[in-house]
């Protein structure tokens, strides 16, 4: 049984840089963004970690660039003559630019936790970065005083390392409520932890002091919120509770009401006795999930 085919060559090869042509062009504002002069920085400092995308030499003798544009741009800024490159088995580029997964908020602490560890300066990542050290700092501690079950919460999840501080100021049951709640509104962003903080008992917080209030949010309006937010929550553990069995009744009510359907005599009698419902029948005969 033949294996799957490779998408590119495994070993890499030194090409030339005035060998590599753009596959497309590039955006105006690349070289002012911040993305680019990360690149720049991490060059300068340990040099190219990613090879480049290429296509099969073409008839001209050059390759195109199917990944790794702003990699080439930086690479020419900096006078270098060659680049890594991984030569693509053929020359499409859909694989190579829509097919990333972003790294993790957790997964870039855990990599930089191992790299201090392991004795490399923090203020030599904050280089490589592009960044203040103070950030390389916050994020090395990202989940000091985060409790696991928040941390398993978030793992997959893009988030500032802000929302770990104003976590860190919570009780461990707390902490996995907030976390919740900000999932569950998709909606990760210092503004809204801010908001839950506020909005948690002074008993659910570790000095057991309550929280300083919000700009511009009166105690009226800060009550109100602690209410919704109790309330928001409470419906959110009764929909988890009872999503199975929903789905389920979906299920079997679906399949009942397309067998009636099915059945001639009574399709022919809802539509001359109750038009009006057989819209209705047949929309949930074409619902797929609870959302519709």
């Amino acid at each position: 049984m033949n294996g799957p085919l490779l998408g590119f060559i495994p070993e890499t090869c030194l090409v030339p840089l005035d060998k590599l042509l753009p596959s497309k062009k590039i955006a105006t504002g690349l070289v002012a963004s911040v993305k680019y002069k990360q690149i720049v920085s991490s060059l300068e400092e340990v040099g190219l970690i990613e090879p480049l995308s290429i296509s099969p030499i073409q008839a001209d003798g050059n390759h195109l660039v199917l990944d790794g544009h702003a990699r080439l741009l930086a690479l020419r800024e900096l006078g270098y003559e060659e680049a890594l490159c991984l030569v693509a088995t053929d020359d499409e580029t859909y694989t190579y630019n829509t097919k990333i997964n972003r790294l993790a908020t957790i997964g870039e602490h855990r990599m930089l936790r191992k790299a201090v560890q392991r004795g490399v300066p923090a203020a030599r990542l904050a280089r490589a970065l592009n960044v203040d050290v103070s950030q390389i700092l916050k994020k090395v501690k990202l989940l000091d005083g985060i409790c696991p079950e928040a941390v398993e919460l978030l793992k997959d999840r893009q988030f500032s390392a802000e929302i770990s501080r104003l976590l860190r100021k919570m009780k461990p049951t707390r902490q996995v409520e907030c976390v919740d709640l900000m999932l569950l509104a998709n909606n990760l962003t210092i503004p809204y932890a801010e908001a839950l903080l506020a909005a948690t008992p002074a008993e659910q917080l570790y000095d057991g002091q309550k929280a300083k209030k919000l700009a511009g949010v009166s105690a009226e309006q800060m009550l109100r919120m602690e209410r919704e937010m109790a309330k928001l929550q409470g419906q959110y553990e009764l929909i988890e509770r009872n999503y199975a069995d929903d789905v389920l009744n979906l299920v079997l009510a679906r399949g009942y009401v397309a067998k009636l359907l099915e059945n001639e005599a009574v399709d022919r009698f809802i539509q001359q006795r109750h038009p009006e419902l057989l819209e209705q029948l047949k929309h949930i005969v074409s619902v797929s999930s609870l959302d519709q």
